[in-house]
């Protein structure tokens, strides 16, 4: 059989004097009036240019002898190759196998109907092609009957040709690169691997600690639905009307599925579905077999988990799905992954979080009339940071925004502009009316070419260009946030000054005859637990004790929630304080602890909260009840409105003068309890970040608005006061949690609050990896179960904040990241879809909810935390957040030592105890100062014993239902405020031998660390 080439049809060009011969191409060291029309030999190694084939290799194609094919053409249009059901993004490739876009730019292929044409080379424009765009293909490609769109810009990109410096081979049917290609056109800084290598070596900043920069292949998935087996009937009257949905979230935002095959119990589908995805990314490929209703919401028969990681390269895999070992129902489905050619991507990690390539689409108006009515576009790029945006038109030329609208999107998700164009309305003279017509284009936004202005849509009235940018990310500079798992620079600098004080302090403490050096100079912190106005008096009591020990130049980091958060704010104001006497601070906090409280209700007080609040929502916060409690606390506090800030306090830090304050919360998600979902967040003057994902962003940044790590709208910082109602709600309790309070344990509970996940046997012909995650099944819940769940889940508030993480997937190995497993402890930490589908607000609480304590980010392994002081104020149990603590840092494998206390000891706690694991490296020595009334009842101070008229100020009730110190009281009287803060400052002094031979364990064993 032979082939030749079709005439392309071009608007405004006489095709009878077209000619067929192609344009020359611009060669360095070629005559253009002395080419060949063939194609240019292209340099392979180990190949002798004058004896290489003019010939492309020959391509296999069923039913076509390759002797008889013409010399540099593809047979088109073979039937059957692929079905109608192609994934949306895809286009029909007559052609098995060949991918055109990645060929060799010398090769001009033209009117072939399976060819991508949005990814040829900018030189070559398939126009008005009939068999080009089939009826089945993705929405989104860019329609080029349009000649407004390139027809400006076809004649010059014809002429001059740039050669890549690698060559892609065909062979058999598949696109071979002979190395891996850096596309200068690919944006975000594309390396070839020579490139990549040569930075790498040379140090050009790629590898910065955790974070890393590598250039990635893509896959492409190739998923056939074949059929299900012995469907069981879901509806007693009809047989199953089955179809079957695929979401594979980081591939493409949009969830696809078959058609629905009715009434059959056996139904056969055998459609298959592309999906382009990143190597170094966990993509975990959910199906899930609907039974449709029309009444009534689908039927949901089956849900399988499948980590495509499993999958091997260049093989055709079968694997059947049964809901249960022992069912009978089946689901078939075939796979195959093969390396996609293309350029490969350029993407950011740290081992857990990946950042891939950005792009940024520019759309603006150009008006060419005036309209004399207001009109409205609606713009949608779905995945994309922004979403959906609207432009309006209005009269008198005015175009609202005024500046260009942009989408932010990630680049290889097969995203597509939208756009909802203003109603028409148009009259039929044969039915003498009038109807309503909307254009809706929809443009693939990958076939753009980058930084070129494109029309998309041409109105009467108006046109609309849209412009591509890429978003570089060469180095972790390009990012707004930092993506690591080390101590921030800031800290680390702190660190260092720090260091003088605490060697100092220890020096004059202990009369030691030398100067300590770095290395011997222990790293000691507080940590506290909460427990309203009780909790804040202690602390400052506790302070004031080791003051008078000349032991807190000795601390280097302060850890607090709940009320203990609101003694750290106040200090903090001042930038020395703890070069200062506290007295001050003290009388400023009685003051504000024994007034009256009643005026946080008044009627002035009430304009100024709604005042606030409407202010925080205009700044682009959103607000609740957390807030208007965090403005209740301001209240509290102070006498007037505290203007001050959480980055103020690097003030306080700029020379080492005072310990590093970190504040924690946890972060929560709907629909699960504190114990299956919190992950640690920690504050601190310098950043905010989520401890697991080793994700920060700079404190003043917090609460802005993030994708992909780049700050896109910056919000001003929030007061603290407000972030003082995220640290210390009481308003984010939930029934569970009540329950769990009255209880002793809540598992009864979980069955109607856990999801139901069912791992599956193995298929042995994939072999399992660590990093791979095993095939689950998960049953959905029925409707009593999930209003219950409800119930039993829903908190009356919490504290909203835009989330940082917004757009990052997960690295394919996370799930063996040390960093990432130690703090591994959600129920969805196995579902990654789940676990990354970010909502667009963090929902933050006190994170004495949890265990109470505030330990979590002095245990981080960067810190090297020696000696915790472990400052007890809680209302109920001391021991029982201790002992969940021990519990939880032992499930966690984090170093932590074993609590042993008797039962004599738990009924009768003493002032101090010692806990320490000497065989356990890492492991700091905790020193427990529980706010006990023990020797305080008849010694006024240590070693001097009370007077009888005296013996009246050593009795405090502290633990009965009436006592004055219970966790809601929020005034105390002045007799009881003293007496509270007296009994905090006596238990220090009291032990401080005990304290002090801590630290002496400490310096031995950094000293033996230097041997």
């Amino acid at each position: 059989m032979s082939w030749e080439v079709l005439p392309v049809e071009v608007p405004g060009a006489d095709t009878e004097n077209v000619s067929l011969e192609p344009l020359p191409t611009e060669v360095p060291g070629v005559n253009p009036e002395n080419m060949s029309l063939e194609p240019l030999p292209t340099e392979v190694p180990g190949v002798e240019p004058e004896n290489i084939s003019l010939e492309l290799l020959p391509v296999e194609v069923p039913g076509v002898d390759p002797e008889n094919m013409s010399k540099g053409s593809l047979p088109m249009e073979e039937p059957g190759l692929y079905p109608d059901n192609m994934s949306k993004g895809f286009l029909t490739m007559e052609e098995p196998g060949l991918y055109p876009e990645n060929m060799s730019k010398g090769f001009l292929t033209m009117e072939e109907p399976g060819l991508y044409p949005e990814n040829m080379s900018k030189g070559f424009l398939t126009m008005e092609e009939p068999g080009l765009y089939p009826e089945n293909m993705s929405k989104g490609f860019l329609p080029m009957e349009e000649p407004e769109v390139y027809s400006a810009n076809m004649s010059q990109e014809l002429q001059p040709m740039e050669l890549p410096e690698e060559l892609f081979y065909m062979k058999g049917k598949t696109m071979i690169p002979s190395n891996a290609l850096g596309d200068g056109n690919s944006g975000l800084g594309s390396l070839g691997d020579g490139e990549w290598q040569r930075r790498k070596e040379d140090g050009t900043g790629t590898d910065q600690g955790d974070f890393k920069i590598e250039s990635s292949p893509c896959y492409l998935l190739t998923v056939r639905i074949i059929r299900m087996r012995n469907l069981q009937r879901v509806d007693a009257l009809s047989q199953a009307d089955c179809y079957v949905s695929l979401w594979l979230p980081t591939a493409t935002c949009e969830r696809s599925r078959t058609k629905t095959v009715r009434n059959s119990d056996n139904p056969v589908w055998n459609e298959t579905f592309y999906f382009r995805i990143q190597s170094q990314v966990k993509n975990v490929l959910e199906l899930t077999v609907y039974d449709e209703d029309f009444a009534t919401p689908d039927d949901h028969l089956l849900c399988a988990l499948f980590d495509t990681a499993k999958l091997p390269l260049e093989r055709t895999v079968v694997l059947y799905f049964k809901p249960s070992p022992n069912a009978k129902e089946e689901l078939e489905v075939e796979f195959k992954l093969e390396v996609a050619s293309g350029p490969h991507e350029m993407i950011a990690s740290n081992g857990v979080l990946v950042c891939r390539e950005l792009c940024c689409l520019e759309v603006e108006v150009a008006e060419k009339t005036k309209q004399k009515s207001k009109k409205e576009l609606s713009l949608t790029v779905k995945g994309s940071f922004e979403g959906t945006q609207d432009i309006v038109l209005g009269p008198n030329g005015v175009v609202s925004p005024a500046c260009p609208t942009e989408f932010h999107y990630i680049k290889y998700a097969e995203p597509t502009l939208d756009v909802m164009l203003p109603k028409k309305r148009r009259y039929h003279p044969w039915s003498c009316r009038y109807s309503t017509e909307t254009g809706s284009p929809v443009v693939m936004l990958n076939s753009l070419p980058m930084g070129r202005k494109t029309t998309i849509a041409e109105e009467k009235r108006f046109d609309l260009n849209v412009t591509a940018k890429t978003c570089n990310c060469s180095c972790h500079q390009d990012l707004d946030m930092r993506f690591g798992f080390n101590l921030c620079s800031e800290e680390m600098a702190f660190l260092g000054k720090r260091k003088r004080y605490v060697a100092s302090a220890l020096k004059n403490v202990f009369h030691l005859p030398h100067d300590l050096q770095d290395q011997e100079v222990p790293v000691v912190a507080i940590i506290t637990t909460g427990g309203g106005l009780k909790s804040m008096t202690g602390l400052y009591g506790s302070l004031m004790g080791l003051k008078k020990l000349n032991l807190l130049d000795c601390i280097t980091y302060i850890s607090g929630l709940s009320g203990t958060t609101w003694t750290m704010a106040n200090l903090y104001r001042d930038a020395y304080w703890s070069q200062k006497d506290l007295d001050s601070h003290i009388g400023e906090a009685q003051k504000q602890a024994t007034k009256c409280k009643m005026g946080c209700f008044s009627m002035d007080r009430m304009k100024y909260y709604n005042k606030q609040l409407c202010q925080r929502k205009e700044e682009g916060y959103r607000t609740s009840f957390i807030d208007l409690w965090g403005l209740m606390i301001e209240y509290l506090l102070n006498d007037g409105k505290d203007p001050h800030k959480l980055s103020d306090q690097q003030e306080a830090l700029c020379d080492g003068q005072n310990p590093l304050p970190i504040y924690v919360s946890v972060c929560v998600r709907d629909s699960y309890s504190t114990n299956d979902f919190k992950e640690w967040v920690e504050f601190t003057p310098y950043e905010v970040g989520l401890l697991k994902y080793g994700a920060f962003v700079r404190t003043e940044h917090f609460g802005s608005e993030f994708f992909m790590g780049r700050m896109l709208k910056k919000l001003p910082e929030s007061r603290i006061c407000y972030l003082q109602g995220m640290w210390s709600s009481i308003f984010s309790v939930n029934l569970l949690q009540i329950w769990g309070l009255s209880h002793s344990s809540e598992d009864f509970w979980k069955r109607w609050t856990q999801d139901r996940i069912d791992e599956v046997d193995e298929d042995p012909v994939l072999p399992t990896r660590p990093h791979e995650l095993r095939t689950r099944m998960y049953p959905p819940p029925g409707p009593l179960s999930s209003a219950l769940r409800g119930a039993l889940t829903d908190r009356f508030s919490v504290a909203q904040h835009h989330n940082f993480l917004k757009g990052y997937q997960l690295h394919n190995n996370y799930m063996e990241n040390e960093h990432f497993c130690r703090w591994k402890d959600t129920v969805l930490d196995s579902r990654p879809n789940q676990l990354m589908q970010n909502p667009d607000q963090l929902g933050m609480i006190d994170a004495g909810f949890f265990i109470n304590t505030s330990s979590a980010p002095l245990l981080r392994p960067q810190r090297e935390v020696d000696v915790i002081i472990y400052l007890s104020y809680t209302t109920g149990s001391h021991t029982s957040s201790l002992d969940k603590a021990c519990k939880y840092y032992s499930e966690q494998k984090i170093p932590f030592p074993t609590i042993s206390l008797t039962d004599e000891d738990k009924k009768n706690l003493k002032e101090c105890y010692i806990f320490q694991d000497s065989d356990l490296p890492g492991c700091p020595i905790v020193i427990f100062l529980p706010l006990v009334n023990d020797t305080f009842q008849e010694y006024k101070a240590p070693g001097v014993k009370r007077c009888c008229s005296e013996m009246e100020e050593g009795q405090l009730d502290l633990t009965s239902s009436c006592s004055p110190y219970c966790m809601f009281s929020v005034r105390y009287t002045d007799d009881n405020y003293r007496k509270l803060l007296n009994l905090s400052e006596y238990n220090i002094l009291n032990n401080s031998q005990m304290i002090m031979q801590a630290l002496q364990t400490a310096m031995q064993r950094r000293r033996q660390k230097m041997c």
